[in-house]
């Protein structure tokens, strides 16, 4: 795909709001605090040579939201390896032709001014399911799907096939595919990468004694529990640079009163992940199996964030229901996030953060093309 002409984005001088103050992690700064989540968008090529290539309509998605003011880019959950995929629909970055159709997007992001970042990950017992407007149920290789692998073999819904319960070897493999999605995201031209270790994917499964029911060295305690997630973290930060920063996605609580992760594992886990050289912690919840009770409301995930904070003095971002400019503002003035991440609001309006400035009394860098609707 040949890129669109990049636009020059020209700074909008205007006294700042909390919001949209600057941020910097390493050295890398995001412009403002207005940050775009992870999501999934299914519409890659399922099979074939260009299986999991970024096309139009990614570069546009991203683009969109780049010229829309926000200060980071987040994007989808990009896997590993061909069967970490969600579904079979999804961006991957586990080879030399991924890092190509990437590389304009990243480009035209850096020339709004906004940084670009990417989310690796692995589905494990969710992996091979249709396409969310389709059902989103478990598809098999007469759909271009496969049999999940997980730490157990335990499936995540009533009706899911058994998954494939990984080895030890398998284990070390994975997070070696980690380690290269890494390299591939720098040479993509990315600023940021997250590891996603939320949702009841992969490494959340281990995290969590709600899927990990193993007895081996990553099983049973919470130190065995979190091995994995450390261990590629580790293999993660040996081969992306110093300089750059590096974000974990958490799901602080499996939402079960009973079993499952808690909050308090989160804190504990947020320490670790410090030390192992985590910038920021994305905190989000939930995900880890359809019978969990979820208290939706807005920024209900917000407190969770907080906590983190407040405890371990790692800088996180807060997600879940932020809509509105006074409440994102909010959440950030009162010190319980260092960001807000926006998901579904950014699908609504990809100019949220325009409209955000202007209801704060801020602003944000606008494209030259655009200075005279400003």
């Amino acid at each position: 795909m040949s890129a669109a002409p990049l636009a020059p984005a020209d700074a909008v001088p205007t006294a700042p709001a909390g919001l949209f103050t600057p941020f910097t992690l390493r050295s890398v700064t995001a412009a403002n605090r207005v940050w775009m989540a992870p999501m999934c968008q299914h519409v890659a090529e399922a099979s074939g040579p260009d299986a999991g290539v970024a096309h139009a309509w990614h570069f546009a998605h991203y683009a969109a939201r780049a010229v829309g003011g926000a200060g980071l880019i987040l994007q989808e959950a990009t896997a590993v390896s061909p069967e970490g995929r969600i579904s079979p629909y999804d961006l991957g970055i586990w080879n030399d032709t991924q890092v190509e159709a990437l590389r304009p997007i990243t480009a035209f992001i850096k020339a709004q001014g906004a940084v670009p970042g990417i989310q690796i990950a692995h589905a494990g017992r969710k992996a091979s399911t249709g396409r969310p407007w389709e059902g989103g149920r478990y598809v098999g290789p007469e759909a271009d799907g496969w049999l999940p692998s997980a730490p157990s073999p335990v499936p995540f819904a009533e009706g899911d096939p058994v998954p494939h319960e990984l080895t030890t070897d398998e284990i070390h493999e994975i997070t070696g595919r980690f380690a290269a999605a890494a390299r591939r995201a720098l040479a993509a031209g990315y600023e940021v990468v997250e590891i996603h270790g939320a949702h009841g994917y992969l490494i959340g499964q281990f995290l969590s004694a709600e899927s990990n029911r193993r007895t081996d060295a990553y099983g049973g305690s919470f130190e065995n529990r979190a091995r994995f997630a450390l261990e590629v973290v580790d293999a993660v930060r040996a081969v992306w640079p110093e300089e750059l920063p590096l974000f974990f996605r958490v799901s602080a609580t499996d939402w079960l009163e009973e079993s499952g992760w808690t909050p308090e594992d989160t804190v504990r886990l947020a320490g670790l992940l410090r030390e192992h050289g985590v910038d920021l912690l994305d905190v989000s919840t939930g995900g880890m199996t359809p019978k969990a009770d979820i208290p939706v409301g807005p920024g209900y995930q917000v407190p969770f964030a907080a906590e983190v904070k407040a405890r371990t003095g790692l800088p996180v971002a807060a997600v879940g229901l932020i809509t509105e400019p006074e409440q994102a503002a909010a959440v950030l003035a009162d010190g319980r996030a260092d960001a807000v991440l926006l998901g579904r609001e950014l699908l609504r309006d990809p100019y949220w953060a325009r409209g955000a400035a202007a209801e704060l009394g801020a602003g944000v860098r606008v494209p030259t093309p655009y200075h005279r609707a400003w």
